[in-house]
């Protein structure tokens, strides 16, 4: 019974809860006592539990390793909206293609943490590391957070980073609506995105930046010569991270962070952020610890817990 109290906890709000395990059991318990089990067994999965220990298969030699991390906001009783740190990491291997495309992965490996970036960053190196994948094999993708950005550098000097496809072409769609905002010019406007984003597909972010700044000297607009110095600003600084073209023919030719957004709304969001609800601290990674064991398929630690006799918890 506490071993289904906790995984109904950790799927629903401690309310819907108890109405579930009555209606499947025909027991009857407060939406509180629901609360005090998954609380509970979310700490001691804390305690136990490794989160540097590998989930996947290894790593063959024909595979790459993508490697995704990002921010998900929470809110808290304490500091308000707070962000949880969300790695995932998943083999090129494990990417289901449908029609020629990447669209799902069958496993992967998740890490959250409500804290710093070092720690998160660190317990990321250790499994990283464990799987023994060096230089164009390993690949990282994310959009262009400086934390991260800085960490790959840093921690991975050898691997490819990529600068999630998606957010680059965000800028562009951007500076485009402020630069063709007049409704006459709507076509011209799409025609001339689309124009930028097939430059970009084919590593020649350079070309955009000139094609951005040719537009530029043609207007006198205040505004418009700051939405085009912000999207320069930022493919200048991320230009090493734009070669699309090769990237697409590493692995599984991956270029987006969709897995990581996934991950966001699966392991955080689903779960923490529904309608009216702040978070503890401790009460968030306890959570985060049940979330986290569930999607790496670990549950059977739950289930060896439920073995102890917790009759505090109940």
């Amino acid at each position: 019974m506490q071993e289904l109290m906790a995984y109904a906890g950790h799927l629903d709000s401690y309310e819907k809860c108890n109405e579930v395990i009555e209606k499947f059991t025909s027991v009857k318990v407060s939406p509180a006592q629901v609360y005090r089990v998954t609380d509970i067994y979310g700490e001691q999965i804390g305690k136990i539990t490794d989160p540097t220990e590998r989930t996947l298969t290894p790593v063959m030699k024909d595979e790459t390793m993508y490697v995704e991390a990002d921010g998900s906001m929470i809110f808290t009783r304490d500091d308000n909206w707070k962000e949880v740190k969300v790695g995932r990491i998943f083999k090129s291997g494990d990417c289901i293609r449908i029609d020629e495309k990447p669209s799902q992965i069958s496993h992967s490996q998740y890490i959250a943490h409500l804290g710093d970036s070092k720690t998160f960053t660190g317990q990321m190196e250790e499994i990283i590391e464990s799987y023994g994948v060096t230089d164009n094999r390993l690949v990282f993708i994310s959009d262009g957070a400086p934390w991260i950005k800085n960490w790959v550098e840093d921690a991975f000097p050898n691997a490819i980073s990529v600068l999630d496809y998606f957010h680059a072409a965000e800028y562009l769609y951007d500076f485009a609506k402020e630069y063709f905002k007049e409704e006459v010019r709507e076509k011209k406007r799409i025609k001339w995105v689309k124009n930028q984003e097939n430059l970009m597909l084919k590593s020649k972010v350079t070309k955009v930046i000139k094609n951005i700044e040719k537009l530029i000297k043609e207007t006198d607009g205040t505004e418009k010569k700051k939405a085009a110095q912000k999207v320069i600003d930022y493919y200048k600084s991320n230009v090493d991270r734009m070669d699309y073209k090769m990237y697409k023919t590493i692995g599984s030719g991956i270029i987006g962070s969709g897995a990581i957004e996934s991950a966001h709304r699966t392991v955080v969001q689903k779960r923490m952020k529904l309608s009216g609800q702040r978070w503890s601290k401790r009460g968030a990674q306890n959570m985060l610890n049940l979330r986290v064991v569930s999607m790496n398929d670990q549950w059977s630690k739950v289930v060896a817990l439920a073995k102890i006799n917790f009759k505090q918890a109940a």
